[in-house]
């Protein structure tokens, strides 16, 4: 680090140049980034759902069902229309009744199995169904609905979770302009309030910007992001590495005080920082790793974008930051004004007098917490909170209204099964509650047909690779109750017939996901608790510290998810576990920041009541900053997103930064007066008689701090009125 630190302070304006350089790949790299707009696409290859629907892109050639709606329109214009649609690039086919039956029979002596399927129940509706090539990315395949939209000249309407993928692309690119925008106008605000130079906050976004889109320009390493991470993942890199640079700025300006030259000051300030800003950000890294380990593949996408993130905005705070103040050091230091500091020693001292109230209020309501958070409501279909305006939803509601068709099934069996048997097992699937309609190759030339009679038309869209394939129709919404109930009735009776079959679509994709959901949560909240519990068993030596730690936050967690059910709010099966991991991992550093304060007292001979208070009063102004930054950064998202996931996603986590703030303040303050016993007997160099023992290589709890610390001397500290030395 040295010969680092000493090429950056020699050579500032190269660092800048170089880093100017790799936006340029990084710009490149960000353009041609693919984005996933299908959360489905997720699920692990092991389902029995995603096996079906590889069946179906393998042998079937198609990969996605779109549902074309015409309204009144003749018959030959409907086939003209077809046949412009099949025309379009990356659609495999395009399914309309004419491919069994001859358009020329009247619609009123269409059989029934044709009519349901096709028709509305008045018949002012009809309904082709489109498939595309599964060669093809999501993004070309959103592309060929684009195409599908200009062919029709808003004569259809078009559902299926494709046109859905469209129009969320459609808001991502027109929204996530503005979301950046007000994180930094929010960011830009608080530093003004909060920093002495008016220039400086204009010299930190831009270097957090470079970082952003050095983090954002490599997603295409990964092979691209989801929509999901695209939207979040620059708000989230904001929020959690904004800290970084604001130590290094602070501990610049103390070197500055103490050095000959501002060169000679900035070299003091890596050699120091470094170390420091490895330590805090370990448990912001590992809270995103534990994302990792879901089933669901989306976790592995965000969490392996944003630990990308912190440690590229660990690297920038040490590097190309550093370069930049040295350039811009006579300009930051030319516009200064007075910054607001607000007092918190009076929340402090109430905290403190009425610790056993709090102490007592966290032990009554963390059993209530854990339970209101355990029975959050969940919702799973992303369709069913999207805007009711959007074209996809209108087409939706028309499916539900005039088909009577929420959620469309396909069931691949093995056409070794005979033709008797199908027709069983396709009468007793039909009868099921909620089935609306069924197109099987059985129903249409029965049981007595050969199939070398049959038209190589009809045969090759149902029958193909030793499979046969049934569309069936249901009027339960996908990822509800009744559908997760009917897919697996349908499973029942399907196994019975063929053990080898599958059901897909998204009736079965969503049920699927309702099950590995509960799976997931639980194994990346046990990972994240594990890591970050060892993390803090190093850091200070303690068996007790990591669980009072841990369970504070955890408890601010809690609090978090219990409001939304309080209120009856339903958030998305993702966002639980999101929040148990990021939540925990990023502020988890307030209370590491607090405790290692109150250490630092308590081992030079201070009582532990006024070492608390010291402690609390100078983190609580890091705290404070983090938090608010934290906050203002996501609550742009929540304000402005027309997409439930991510506004909710981001409703949480400003919210958690808030909650984790007051948790410090009111729980973990009282909670370190009340164990400074059992931690002093648990915890090793814990007493005033103690000696630090620096080993080579390691990091000492006195140097892992919150970047966002601001160095106080204790001489500006009133001194702590006379406390009742005695344990609670």
């Amino acid at each position: 680090m040295d010969k680092i630190s000493a090429f950056i302070s020699k050579k500032p304006k190269l660092v800048v140049i170089i880093s100017l350089i790799l936006l340029i790949p990084s710009l490149i790299g960000y353009i041609f980034t693919d984005v996933n707009y299908d959360l489905l696409s997720y699920l692990p290859d092991g389902l029995d759902s995603v096996k079906g629907q590889q069946v179906l892109s393998e042998t079937y050639h198609v990969d996605s069902t779109t549902m074309v709606i015409v309204e009144n329109m003749q018959s030959k214009r409907v086939v003209e229309l077809k046949e412009k649609i099949a025309e379009v690039e990356n659609v495999a086919s395009v399914l309309w009744y004419d491919d069994l039956i001859d358009t020329s029979i009247p619609f009123d002596i269409l059989p029934d199995e044709v009519r349901n399927v096709f028709y509305s129940q008045n018949g002012n509706y009809t309904m082709m169904f489109v498939q595309f090539n599964p060669e093809c990315s999501s993004q070309d395949v959103i592309e060929a609905v684009s195409q599908i939209k200009k062919v029709t000249q808003k004569q259809c309407l078009l559902s299926g979770l494709t046109p859905i993928n469209a129009d969320i692309r459609e808001i991502t690119n027109k929204e996530l302009p503005i979301y950046i925008a007000l994180a930094i106008i929010f960011v830009l605000l608080i530093m003004f309030v909060t920093m002495e130079s008016y220039i400086l906050p204009f010299v930190m976004m831009f270097v957090l910007g470079i970082a952003v889109i050095l983090n954002m320009g490599t997603n295409w390493i990964i092979g691209g992001v989801s929509y999901i991470t695209q939207c979040v993942g620059v708000i989230l890199q904001l929020a959690v590495t904004m800290d970084y640079s604001i130590f290094v700025i602070n501990r610049f300006e103390e070197e500055k005080l103490k050095s000959a030259t501002k060169e000679e000051a900035m070299a003091k300030t890596l050699k120091a920082s470094a170390t420091s800003l490895v330590g805090s950000s370990t448990t912001t890294v590992f809270g995103f790793v534990a994302l990792c380990f879901m089933q669901l593949s989306l976790g592995f996408n965000i969490g392996i974008v944003m630990v990308k993130g912190v440690v590229i905005g660990v690297i920038s705070a040490v590097t190309i930051l550093p370069a930049y103040l040295l350039i811009f050091d006579k300009k930051i230091n030319e516009k200064k004004h007075k910054v607001f500091s607000p007092d918190f020693s009076k929340i402090i001292d109430f905290s403190i007098k009425k610790r056993k109230a709090f102490v007592i209020a966290f032990a009554v309501l963390l059993i209530p917490a854990i339970i209101l958070s355990a029975n959050v409501k969940k919702y799973y279909n992303i369709t069913s909170t999207l805007p009711e305006d959007l074209d996809s939803v209108v087409a939706l509601d028309t499916l539900k209204d005039e088909f009577n068709m929420k959620t469309t099934h396909f069931i691949v069996v093995n056409d070794s099964v005979s033709a008797e048997k199908l027709i069983e097992m396709e009468n007793r699937i039909n009868d099921l509650d909620g089935i609306t309609s069924m197109l099987a190759y059985n129903q249409f030339v029965g049981s007595s047909i050969p199939d070398s009679v049959i038209p190589d038309g009809i045969t090759d869209i149902i029958k193909q690779g030793g499979y046969q394939v049934m569309l069936v129709n249901s009027e339960f919404e996908a990822a509800t109750e009744p559908s997760n109930e009917q897919v697996a009735e349908m499973y029942s009776i399907l196994k019975e017939y063929d053990p080898d079959g599958f059901i897909t679509g998204e009736g079965a994709m969503y049920s699927d996901l309702v099950d590995i959901t509960v799976t997931d949560f639980t194994v990346t909240s046990i990972i994240s608790i594990l890591a970050i519990f060892v993390i803090i068993a190093i850091l200070f030596k303690s068996y007790s510290i990591p669980i009072v730690l841990i369970l504070s936050i955890e408890f601010a967690i809690w609090i978090n998810e219990s409001i939304s059910t309080i209120f009856g709010t339903p958030i998305s099966f993702f966002a639980p576990t999101v929040i148990s991991c990021v939540q925990l991992g990023a502020t988890v550093d307030y209370a590491i920041l607090l405790t290692s304060r109150f250490k630092e007292e308590i081992r030079s001979g201070t009582n532990k009541f006024e070492a608390v208070r010291k402690a609390a009063i100078e983190a609580m102004h890091s705290v404070f900053q983090s938090a608010v930054v934290f906050f203002v950064v996501t609550i742009g998202v929540y304000l402005v997103s027309s997409i439930s996931i991510v506004k909710e996603l981001c409703a949480l986590l400003a919210r958690g930064s808030i909650i984790s703030a007051l948790i410090i303040i009111f729980v973990l303050t009282p909670l370190l007066i009340f164990f400074e016993k059992t931690i002093s007997k648990t915890s090793k160099e814990w007493s005033p008689e103690a000696t630090v023992k620096s080993v080579q290589g390691t990091v000492s709890v006195e140097t892992v701090q919150n970047p966002g610390f601001i160095s106080i001397p204790s001489s500006q500290f009133n001194e702590c009125e006379e406390t009742e030395n005695e344990d609670i």
